[in-house]
């Protein structure tokens, strides 16, 4: 884990955090605007207060669900329900969350996925900041996650690396029904344009190609692809 936490420092330097959260949050009609003003002015520095790290915000590209998505850093799985009954808790955000809402609810609903670093992974240098970044989440089959893990250290990555693509960083999902975790990751580009010229040159490359049919030689590894791309809010950390 040191390991793959060193590259993860160098995307977002000092960096302490070893658990994390995926927040999509849906908007009420017509109140997505003012929930990201809230964030901007008050939710984030009040995260931080309570010892939380602010990580990434996006809004989907092609936002059709009125909906906003951030990921939250801990420093372990422990602290994170005790940080967030601090928020709760804090004067300050009572009185914004109170205030923000004077006209109705922000908020309709709330999703949530846990994460900690995909081991071997987060080696990889900071990339240049993007315009466009999708998070793509693999199901695997049962017992194949190590395999996938495998594949990207020794192959995909670089070979995204080659393609024109940025990796940003890679997670596994803490599934609390004990089931076979999900390899969760960032992949950006300067554009969407770019990024799926990129994308279709990777699949296509020999080396890819190579490394994809030796990985399944004794069975496919992926069951299901799930991904999305997302522009980052002015003020989320990561670029």
């Amino acid at each position: 884990m040191l390991f793959a936490f060193g590259g993860f420092s160098q995307q977002l330097l000092e960096s302490k955090s070893t658990y994390f959260e995926i927040r999509k949050y849906y908007a009420n009609e017509g109140k997505l605007p003012d929930l990201i003003k809230r964030f901007e002015d008050h939710t984030m520095a009040l995260f931080e207060k309570s010892g939380m790290e602010n990580i990434a915000y996006f809004l989907p590209a092609d936002n059709t669900d009125n909906s906003m998505t951030y990921i939250l850093g801990y420093p372990d799985q422990k602290s994170r329900d005790r940080m967030w009954e601090k928020f709760s808790n804090d004067p300050e955000w009572q009185k914004a969350k109170k205030e923000s809402e004077i006209n109705g609810g922000l908020v309709k609903s709330v999703d949530q996925t846990f994460m900690k670093l995909a081991p071997g992974l987060n080696d990889t240098s900071k990339p240049r900041p993007s315009g466009i970044f999708q998070l793509r989440t693999y199901t695997c089959f049962d017992g194949k996650l190590d395999n996938l893990i495998t594949r990207f250290k020794d192959h995909t990555q670089d070979i995204f690396e080659k393609q024109g693509l940025r990796n940003y960083p890679y997670w596994v999902t803490v599934e609390k029904d004990g089931s076979q975790p999900k390899l969760v990751y960032l992949l950006a580009d300067k554009d969407q344009a770019s990024f799926e010229k990129d994308f279709q040159n990777f699949l296509k490359d020999p080396a890819w190609v190579k490394a994809r049919d030796a990985s399944e030689a004794d069975g496919k590894i992926v069951e299901k692809v799930d991904a999305q791309f997302f522009k980052t809010l002015p003020f989320s950390p990561m670029k």
